[in-house]
């Protein structure tokens, strides 16, 4: 009875019982147009891409790939580089409810890593909206808030991509021994545009998803969160390729 609850639960969400009452009504029209195929092929596709099944077959290879922060095999470091990971500027809350669930878990593992180094800089970056709050400014509050003193965190407010991220470090953060702290997702790209400034970093990803232990009963079920986290990699995907086609034309673009 659990189980099942489970599946009808899931099968109500927004998404797939949107996907479900589209597919319905497609049998209801007539099949004489062949843009009905293709209505009908979207539908099956977007279910498709939004199940944990597939988000296994295209993240955890990725995931598994990646390598975790060791601190036995860095007994120095001078620079934590959180990147900034969105925000929801609002004046009426404290600065840590205006974060993204991804800053936020970036900060933690800064925060985390800032324990370990008590002689490293913490540098917070990211901008924010024209006129509003910044990333930076949200992420050394809210460090701040949690027992990070002042005089330890850098803030880089001006970057709006990993990008002007990585310009506007490099001169800070050149001959340095540097940690950078991002989503899983995001990580090689990241430390591709650090190194294309002279910067080299020691990754420790965060924001894994591990779709490969989602029960059986859920994996087929589509679900919102989980074509969140594909659309993701599809992001990084995208630019990745955008990089190597900049640098096809000006191989010191980026």
């Amino acid at each position: 009875m659990f189980e099942l609850k489970k599946v009808i639960g899931g099968l109500l969400m927004p998404l797939p019982i949107t996907l479900i009452l589209i597919f319905l009504l497609l049998l209801f029209i007539s099949k004489k147009n062949k843009s009905y195929y293709l209505c009908m092929l979207s539908v099956v596709t977007l279910w498709v891409i939004s199940t944990p099944q597939f988000a296994d077959y295209l993240i955890t290879p990725k995931e598994q790939a990646q390598t975790l922060f060791s601190q036995t095999h860095h007994k120095q470091i001078d620079f934590i580089v959180v990147l900034g990971g969105g925000l929801s500027p609002n004046a009426n809350l404290h600065a840590n409810l205006q974060l993204s669930n991804s800053s936020l878990v970036r900060l933690v593992e800064g925060l985390r890593l800032a324990n370990i180094y008590p002689d490293a800089q913490l540098i917070v970056s990211g901008a924010g909206y024209k006129g509003s709050q910044t990333s930076s400014h949200l992420l050394s509050q809210t460090a701040q808030s949690l027992g990070l003193q002042a005089q330890r965190i850098q803030l880089n407010p001006n970057a709006h991509d990993t990008e002007s991220e990585a310009k506007h470090l490099a001169p800070v953060l050149v001959d340095s021994k540097v940690v950078l702290v991002t989503s899983a997702s995001h990580m090689k790209r990241a430390q591709d545009l650090f190194s294309a400034q002279g910067v080299d970093t020691i990754a420790s990803p965060v924001e894994f998803y591990n779709y490969h232990s989602t029960p059986f009963i859920k994996r087929y079920i589509a679900s919102s969160s989980v074509l969140l986290s594909v659309n993701r990699y599809a992001h990084e995907w995208l630019g990745t390729q955008w990089i190597e086609l900049r640098r096809t034309f000006d191989s010191g673009s980026v």
